[in-house]
């Protein structure tokens, strides 16, 4: 009996640390200040992210935490970008897709083109198992969007908050998903560009061109949710 109650109370004290010692969301630990993270949602509003090309839009709100895109009661509509422009860094962030919904992170973007995803590569978010048309490798989560499919399907399912890793340093580029690397790609090279030709982007001049830029989250008609997005410059 002693020690069924001895293990209990481990327990106890072992979940309590645990609970104590999580990191609030939204947040920035000592250790990531130190390393020079910076934050780009603080959870309560949306300061340092505007309209893309300052369009008016109504999609994008902020709730319980989360930078939240919305589905219904929209008319205008509009990717959202960051105020400041990045070159080489780690990103990381964590999302939720609605059933059946579609959208993504756009990286290096630029406002140029008529669309942010015409400027930048774009990190896919999509719920995989239950979209409703059918979906080619490329157009799976983590995928570099119709350019490099992702080499292990490790999306959770809709509803659930997945993590990405975005790594761009000098031209490379690393996609990460929940822990894993699923594309690894070097912009300009030779192999980019044959594959740029192979996509839908063999006639957009300036995709993919930009060596710095804004980060974009896309709205494509709602459903996808964000929370501790942060920034690490290399």
């Amino acid at each position: 009996m002693r020690k069924t109650l001895l293990f209990i109370c481990t327990v106890i004290v072992t979940m309590s640390f645990m609970t104590n010692n999580k990191q609030k969301d939204n947040t920035l630990s000592k250790k990531e200040k130190k390393e020079g993270w910076v934050l780009l949602f603080d959870g309560t509003s949306m300061n340092g992210w505007r309209a893309y090309k300052n369009k008016e839009q109504q999609g994008w709100d902020v709730k319980d935490g989360e930078l939240n895109c919305k589905i219904e009661g929209v008319t205008k509509r509009s990717d959202l970008i960051t105020n400041n422009k990045y070159e080489n860094y780690e990103l990381q962030i964590d999302w939720k897709i609605s059933p059946k919904k579609n959208s993504g992170i756009i990286y290096m973007a630029t406002e140029d083109n008529g669309a942010s995803y015409e400027s930048g590569p774009e990190y896919q978010l999509i719920d995989d198992l239950g979209y409703p048309d059918k979906l080619s490798d490329k157009q799976l989560s983590g995928a570099n969007y119709d350019m490099q499919a992702p080499v292990a399907k490790v999306s959770r399912p809709a509803g659930e908050f997945n993590h990405t890793k975005i790594v761009i340093n000098k031209g490379h580029v690393e996609h990460w998903l929940n822990g894993t690397k699923v594309v690894d790609y070097q912009l300009w090279a030779p192999e980019w560009e044959q594959q740029k030709l192979n996509s839908k982007w063999k006639d957009v001049k300036p995709y993919g061109m930009s060596k710095s830029g804004t980060i974009a989250l896309q709205d494509h008609g709602g459903g996808i949710a964000f929370k501790n997005i942060k920034l690490k410059p290399l």
